[in-house]
This record gives structure tokens, C-alpha cells and sequence, in this order.
């Protein structure tokens, strides 16, 4: 794993000024979360599906003794759906909302890095008009040549989102 910082360079920030974000691949695209929210990283088993559940949330797994709602973040962003393959993996995040601390999984193509990106390195997401929501996008920062795109996932994984799923569960 690496822990280039976001500015390019190799050294190392310190805790005041940088994150510290898992990144990971949906297609050709990089996404990140703050490494602070994972709490593990398992590799893809079938979910129990949820009645009326939306097409975005795969259903449910038993994680030891908890249910957790699973997420394809591929649907969730309206990507083109593909099949998954020995890098399919799911990152269980904890997500914090109005009903407290909650535990999700996030079906994504593969992980690739952890990076120590600073703060002063992480712009605003543009302004690209009201037909794209950028509402759960932290902000960009660019890594050794390559823009990352930093995720809310309070924002992206919302209370409203998941509801149903558990009054299913």
C-alpha cells in the first residue's frame, strides 16, 4: 500500500494536515473514504435479497451476528453494470446518521491504495449544473498523476436510502 501524500511527493504529512483514504476502482474510475470509516474489507458472497429493496442495495449478509445492508455502488452511481470477478470485493464502512452509527457494505470492482492526501490538496467539487449530484463528493485531490474523488459516504449511503431495507431486515 502507498502513502504518497497528495501534493505528489513521497513524504509523509502530519496527522493535522492530511487524511488518510482507502481508494478503490468502479471501472476506470478512482474513489476514496476515509480509511477511518472501514471497517474491513471481505471478499464478494451473494447477499439475501431484500423485497422492494432498490435496485442498488444487492440485500443483506449475516456479519457476525450483524445484518448489513450491501450496496452496489456501481448502480448507486448509475455506471454500467458488469460481473463480478476474483478483485470484486466489499468494503464495510460505518456510516453515521440521524438513527446513529451504521454498519454498510460497499460492492466496488477492486481496492487499490492507501494514500495520505493533504488537506490544503483537496479542491471543491465543480459546479457542473443541477443535473449532476455532487452532493456526496468530499472533494477531488490528485495523487502520483492520477484525481482521486473523495466520497461522503454519510451523504452517499443516507438514512432515507436505507429504510427500507431495514424494516425488511
Amino acid at each position: 500500500m502507498s502513502t504518497a501524500t497528495g501534493n505528489g511527493d513521497k513524504r509523509l504529512e502530519t496527522a493535522e494536515d492530511a487524511g488518510q483514504y482507502l481508494t478503490f476502482q468502479l471501472g476506470r474510475e478512482e474513489y476514496a473514504v476515509d480509511i477511518l470509516r472501514v471497517q474491513e474489507i471481505k471478499g464478494w458472497e451473494r447477499a439475501t435479497r431484500i423485497p422492494h429493496a432498490p435496485d442498488y442495495v444487492l440485500g443483506v449478509i449475516n456479519l457476525r451476528g450483524a445484518i448489513v445492508p450491501i450496496i452496489e455502488l456501481r448502480k448507486r452511481f448509475r455506471l454500467e453494470s458488469t460481473e463480478f470477478g476474483p478483485t470484486t470485493v466489499v468494503i464495510v464502512v460505518k456510516v453515521m446518521s440521524p438513527r446513529g452509527e451504521r454498519t454498510v457494505g460497499m460492492v466496488v470492482d477492486a481496492v487499490c491504495e492507501v494514500y495520505n492526501v493533504a488537506h490544503a490538496n483537496v479542491k471543491p467539487p465543480p459546479e457542473v449544473g443541477s443535473s449532476v449530484d455532487t452532493a456526496f463528493v468530499k472533494g477531488l485531490a490528485t495523487v502520483e498523476n492520477k484525481m482521486l474523488i473523495l466520497l461522503d459516504i454519510d451523504r452517499l449511503i443516507n438514512s432515507s436510502m436505507l429504510d427500507g431495507v431495514d424494516a425488511a431486515a
